[in-house]
């Protein structure tokens, strides 16, 4: 029997689309098409085609908001599984926010918002789901998801589910205990404090007002394209390298903000892969400062 007729039987056939295009799916707007891409509406539903492929010693990838993330032009092969809408509940209790790992950052921050709860303003612009940003403890503005998560649930590549405390993510710049592993992020339970809704509200507005004034955001992007080096922004290394504006077929060091790379308009993946190796080249030849990247490259 073939593998997808197996699959058939773990999970409902609806539930599996084929032949989807990635740049749909990703905020660069880039990549050729999915062969396969499963979406999960239970927690049972998960397991089951975790272990379906854990069983098999099939690899696949797993999927959030696509925003930190660039696809070959060639596309993906590659099963993916799709953590998406049905996993994107969030509840309060008391001073705490447990939601599920779609949910997206900037609905999280609404939900404190309308709860009058600090804490989590730092994450209102950030294009991503609570399940990508715990990965990558993901940040900005001086506020990092490290600061604020109680504790986190995920299954592991058996389909076995756990729950650990913060502290257990061993959460660092960009990084966390889960990163490069084939765990999947399910939920977490996010703790604030008690806070003052006028306060919150000019908090985000202040953000998001930084936000659209140095940031290309009218741009399809994957947000920081690199990180930032110890002792260094990247931004500004890139730009005393001379490269601002610097522009690959479709891609393009913003102008607007030299750590971004953006599409404007019909990059390809090559594009924006051709133009970060370039400026990694560049930026170490002027600083001896080797980049590393933000962006996840699937091919």
């Amino acid at each position: 029997m073939a593998m997808i007729e197996k699959l058939y039987e773990v999970i409902d056939q609806s539930r599996i689309k084929r032949n989807v295009s990635m740049s749909n799916l990703t905020t660069f707007k880039t990549g050729g098409n999915a062969d396969m891409i499963i979406y999960p509406h239970t927690t049972d539903e998960l397991k089951n085609v975790v272990k379906f492929f854990y069983e098999a010693r099939l690899p696949y990838y797993v999927l959030g908001n696509g925003s930190n993330l660039l696809v070959s032009d060639d596309g993906i092969k590659k099963p993916i599984i799709c953590i998406g809408r049905e996993f994107s509940s969030i509840d309060v209790f008391d001073n705490c926010i447990t939601a599920r790992a779609g949910a997206f950052l900037s609905s999280i921050a609404k939900k404190a918002y309308d709860e009058a709860l600090t804490g989590f303003e730092f994450a209102a612009g950030i294009p991503g789901t609570l399940g990508g940003a715990l990965i990558m403890n993901a940040g900005a503005y001086g506020g990092e998801m490290k600061d604020v998560v109680e504790a986190v649930s995920f299954i592991d590549p058996s389909g076995e589910e756990y729950v650990v405390s913060g502290e257990e993510m061993e959460f660092s710049y960009r990084n966390s205990a889960l990163s490069d592993t084939d765990c999947i992020i399910t939920g977490a339970t996010i703790k604030l404090e008690a806070g003052n809704k006028e306060e919150i509200a000019e908090k985000m507005a202040d953000l998001a007002a930084r936000r659209r004034e140095k940031q290309p955001l009218e741009f399809p992007s994957a947000g920081s394209t690199f990180k930032r080096p110890e002792g260094y922004f990247a931004g500004a290394l890139i730009e005393e390298a001379g490269l601002k504006g610097k522009t690959i077929g479709g891609a393009q060091v913003s102008t607007k903000h030299s750590g971004f790379i953006i599409n404007t308009g019909n990059a390809t993946t090559k594009d924006i892969l051709e133009l970060i190796d370039y400026v990694r080249e560049k930026v170490y030849e002027k600083h001896s400062v080797l980049l590393q990247t933000e962006v996840k490259y699937w091919s």
